[in-house]
């Protein structure tokens, strides 16, 4: 059995530590990954510090790029030495919504059946089903999209995750149709993603929210039009002023709080759309008057991982950034090492990077 060195959360709201875990050789359906790049996501950070599930000792990291080392019996379209991003969705086809025709929103993703363990056999919860901050990972073969070995991997491997949760809340979500105009509250790397997804979908006008000026700047050079820092006045009323008085086709919430989402809200045109990609802590709560609800028509949707096909998506993607069309390096802060997690949820906390990416 391969041994691998991994990044563990082995208790809520402690350090991280860099450990030796076992890694199964594949079984029927799985594949083994040999990771070459994984960004440091908030999701990360949520695991560690329990906020979604207590399931410990959990081995982090899932937005990643590898190259396929083995594949168990039974897989097909999928051979070692294939370069992959790792999908945390992957559409299991029989489900009733597979079977609808939707599989962005399969109800039972595959993962792979073996447990990767500690080196005392401990099983590991894998953060989101695949477990990246490793030198060595076990996944569904459904998991590992192939995709053009051009693309570099610390690049590639943030579609795993925020990037394509943003970009798809645009385009996927919220249908950003040429002409339209588009708010997107909060500028981290989901928001940004968000903002590039509605330029390339040929938004008119795109308006960044944040409270934080250096993330506003950010926010233009994934092609926001204006900016609007909201701790110095009302954002709904100075989009309504950039809007003609009538606010924005398409409004994307990327914070997960109420106060945002309420803003994201009434800053819709009527019969606007909204979509919710930040993710909320589960014990936060919103009120709003019915009659708004009724009276301002439209549509209120939540994102899931940007309602994104994988096998469809990540290809798309990969394609329009080795032609110029799609600026992933943009997203990538810093490079570092497996030993570097612990300090770079400190720097994501502190809004000092967009992406920070361990390189292996």
């Amino acid at each position: 059995m391969p041994q691998s060195r991994a990044v563990i959360a082995r208790a809520q709201g402690k350090p991280v530590t860099l450990e030796t875990i076992n890694v199964p050789d594949p079984g029927p359906g799985e594949a083994l990954v040999r990771v070459r790049a994984c960004g440091v996501c908030h999701t990360d950070l949520h695991y560690r510090e329990g906020a979604i599930t207590n399931e410990y000792p959990f081995l982090l990291g899932h937005e990643a790029a590898g190259v396929v080392e083995q594949v168990g019996e039974g897989v097909g379209g999928l051979d070692p030495g294939d370069y992959v991003i790792l999908a945390w969705r992957a559409p299991c086809g029989l489900c009733r919504s597979c079977v609808r025709g939707k599989p962005w929103y399969c109800f039972d993703s595959r993962n792979a059946a073996q447990p990767m363990t500690l080196e005392d056999g401990t099983r590991l919860s894998p953060a989101l089903g695949i477990g990246a901050f490793t030198e060595l990972t076990l996944v569904a073969a459904g998991q590992a999209v192939k995709v053009d070995p051009a693309a570099k991997p610390e690049a590639a491997g943030l579609l795993g995750c925020g990037v394509m949760a943003g970009w798809g809340a645009a385009v996927n979500t919220g249908e950003v149709k040429r002409g339209e105009t588009v708010a997107v509250f909060g500028c981290g790397g989901v928001g940004d993603a968000a903002i590039a997804g509605a330029a390339m979908a040929g938004a008119r006008r795109i308006i960044a929210v944040d409270i934080d000026d250096r993330k506003l700047e950010w926010a233009i050079q994934f092609g926001a039009t204006d900016t609007i820092n909201s701790r110095h006045g009302d954002p709904v009323e100075r989009i309504r002023e950039l809007t003609g008085g009538h606010g924005v086709d398409v409004a994307v919430e990327a914070v997960g709080r109420p106060e945002t989402y309420k803003q994201a809200f009434y800053a819709r045109d009527l019969a606007g759309r909204m979509v919710q990609v930040g993710v909320p802590d589960p014990a936060m709560t919103i009120e709003l008057p019915m009659i708004e609800l009724f009276g301002r028509g439209g549509a209120l949707k939540s994102s899931w991982y940007g309602d994104c096909l994988p096998s469809r998506d990540f290809p798309l993607l990969v394609d329009a950034y080795l032609a110029g069309r799609f600026d992933l390096d943009r997203f990538v802060s810093e490079t570092i090492g497996l030993e570097d997690v612990e300090e770079a949820f400190a720097k994501m906390e502190r809004g000092e990077v967009l992406r920070s990416v361990v390189v292996l």
